[in-house]
């Protein structure tokens, strides 16, 4: 008996129609991140402008309406990561320390936190430069993201060198301290070394130190405590803080040098006047602790990867961004198309054999995703903030120059 070698088909198993399903896109998608009405009905119409766009009413294309559902999602999730890493550039400055969110294996947003920072726009904070800032300031004594304690001691009587460690370290072990427990072995700084004297001492009006209110010219140590000069209110701040300065260092009867936490006074204190020296100083802390009581965000947002950045939603992609996805999706149809294609080479016809072109569909459709890739990343590196504001600048400047060459008229009176 003849074997029947006729096929039972005489069209191709897969054929990509000219329309989409509505109700076939959620369940065809791999990830389902985009699952919302718009998102579908954008999907839908993809497949009928892939049909179009790749001759389907000419030839055949062997890809299905699946393949192109995930490559639209694939492709907004492409824009989403683009315009995500942009945004990055843009505010992390502004919110490094901020409160960062939790994410599930698609990037959406897990737990309690839903604010989509990527669609908000920051305040302007310096943020890392008021961080540097703080660091500086501890140093510099002028305020800090770390506690700074005092202490004292008791001036002796011919006793000049103090061991400032041991006494710090023996008042850490005390309950009531503010540093209880905090010093252990560890070395401790030293900010500042100083001694109090009696509150009706310090006098700022005809005082004996500087003995000047006026203007620091004229007026000069001529100053008594009835007559006055009217001078800024800045004046006498800067005047003030001279006069603090001047009682700490000029009006001291007393000067320091510190090795190794090892403090010599000079001159040897006679243990009466003054009876206790102060020290203020701070404890090591890890670069990373971060006490409840006086959090600076070490817990937060500290590169692009921490910042509440889920999937930009499909509603919030403008006509812009739907352009770019869909020629996107477009070429990500193209590259499975052509590795299907490739998998044939070619078929075999009465008396010769069709090349197909599979090949030729990858390398093109790779191509055309890193042109995309490359025109958005262009479009969005001129778009950063920072060369917004240069642009401003450049328009104001241009504008001025217009102005300047515009004869003003002459007022005849």
């Amino acid at each position: 008996m003849p074997t029947n070698l006729q096929p039972k088909s005489q069209a191709s198993a897969v054929v990509l129609p000219a329309t989409g399903t509505h109700s076939s896109v959620t369940g065809d998608l791999a990830y389902n991140i985009y699952s919302s009405a718009p998102f579908i009905s954008g999907a839908v119409d993809q497949v009928a402008y892939v049909y179009s766009k790749l001759g389907g009413n000419i030839l055949d294309v062997e890809i299905t309406p699946k393949n192109v559902y995930n490559s639209y999602e694939e492709a907004c999730l492409e824009y989403s990561y683009l315009i995500n890493t942009h945004q990055a550039k843009n505010v992390l400055s502004d919110m490094l320390g901020n409160s960062t969110g939790s994410f599930n294996q698609d990037g959406e947003f897990t737990g309690s936190y839903t604010t989509n920072a990527n669609l908000k726009f920051p305040r302007f904070q310096l943020g890392y430069a008021t961080h540097i800032g703080r660091g500086a300031g501890l140093h510099a004594g002028v305020g800090a993201s770390q506690q700074i304690f005092s202490a004292s001691f008791d001036a002796k009587h011919k006793q000049q060198d103090y061991d400032l460690q041991a006494i710090i370290y023996s008042a850490s072990l005390e309950a009531n301290s503010d540093f209880y427990s905090k010093v252990g072995k560890a070395a401790v700084t030293i900010q500042k070394v100083y001694y109090k004297t009696p509150r009706s001492s310090w006098l700022f009006f005809g005082g004996q130190a500087i003995g000047t209110v006026g203007n620091l010219s004229t007026y000069g140590m001529y100053a008594d405590d009835s007559t006055f000069q009217l001078v800024p209110a800045w004046q006498n701040v800067l005047q003030a803080y001279a006069y603090e300065e001047d009682m700490n260092v000029r009006a001291s009867h007393y000067s320091f040098k510190l090795n190794d936490n090892k403090l010599r006074i000079f001159p040897t204190p006679n243990g009466t006047n003054p009876k206790k020296f102060w020290v203020d100083f701070r404890v090591s802390e890890d670069a990373f602790d971060e006490p409840a009581d006086r959090k600076y965000g070490a817990d937060g947002v500290n590169n692009m990867n921490t910042l509440p950045f889920p999937n930009v939603p499909y509603e919030n992609i403008n006509s812009i961004g739907k352009q770019w996805i869909r020629r996107f999706a477009l070429s990500l149809c193209k590259e499975t198309l052509g590795q299907v294609r490739s998998k044939l080479g070619s078929i075999p016809i009465p008396g010769n054999d069709v090349t197909l072109n599979g090949p030729a569909l990858v390398s093109e459709a790779k191509e055309e995703q890193a042109a995309l890739r490359e025109e958005l990343k262009t479009v969005l590196d001129e778009l950063v903030y920072g060369k917004l504001a240069e642009g401003d600048a450049a328009l104001q400047e241009a504008v001025n120059q217009t102005i300047a060459k515009i004869p003003h008229g002459i007022y005849v009176g």
